[in-house]
């Protein structure tokens, strides 16, 4: 347990490393104004309608870096301070956030996978911990018998969470690259603009791959204390 105990922390410091870089990234380019003079729910709107979307609504959220693009509803929900800011980075997250809407209307595979999991990981990923450690607890290490096949159980819950957490990796990284192409394509920033947008949406992703590892390292460990133990 101790050396889990290390992978969390160094999982939990690199986690707050880029967490605090992408917050100061933020703040730095809230401070550059798009020329344009344009808020985040106009660019978001003029995106949607550049791709011929008018079924999906652009509405503000409570909450600070609560952006998201909600495929049921089929709403783009950007936070006050992106909604109603002029500037790259709201930009940046505004037309980030329609990628998505793009994506959802373009039947973009990885968006696909990754919906058809939400249901399941919603329902397993706060289990499967207690799972795995429940079946260690009744003998798993053994490598037979009901603790065994429990914990197997669990490993299978922590599964989908890691593979839910790497296929959302090419669904955010497409939906930047597309936000970013058409900021670029349409003239919508400047130059100055444009490298703000670029630079807060890098660090926006790298906050996904390190939760990928993260969920990666822990399913390993575990695995290592179910399948390791059952060859002594």
């Amino acid at each position: 347990m101790i050396g889990y105990y290390i992978l969390l922390g160094a999982i939990a410091l690199v986690s707050w490393l880029v967490s605090s870089t992408l917050k100061r990234k933020f703040e730095k380019y809230s401070k550059v104004q798009l020329r344009n003079g344009m808020s985040g729910a106009e660019i978001a709107e003029k995106m949607l309608a550049d791709h011929g979307i008018t079924d999906v609504e652009v509405i503000s959220t409570p909450g600070q870096l609560t952006d998201h693009y909600n495929p049921k509803n089929k709403t783009v929900n950007l936070s006050e301070s992106v909604y109603n800011q002029r500037n790259a980075a709201a930009a940046a997250v505004a037309a980030h956030e329609c990628g998505h809407a793009v994506q959802h209307a373009q039947v973009y595979e990885w968006l696909k996978m990754r919906s058809a999991l939400v249901p399941i990981v919603s329902v397993t990923s706060g289990m499967s911990q207690w799972v795995v450690l429940g079946g260690l607890m009744l003998g798993a290490a053994a490598g037979v018998g009901m603790g065994y096949w429990v914990a197997v159980a669990g490993l299978v819950m922590m599964g989908f969470a890691t593979l839910f957490s790497f296929i959302t990796l090419p669904v955010e990284y497409d939906a930047s690259n597309r936000a970013l192409a058409w900021l670029k394509n349409k003239n919508m920033v400047s130059q100055q603009e444009y490298a703000g947008s670029e630079d807060a949406l890098k660090w926006a992703a790298r906050t996904y791959l390190v939760a990928a590892i993260g969920a990666l390292a822990s399913l390993v460990y575990w695995a290592l204390q179910v399948f390791g133990g059952s060859r002594d």
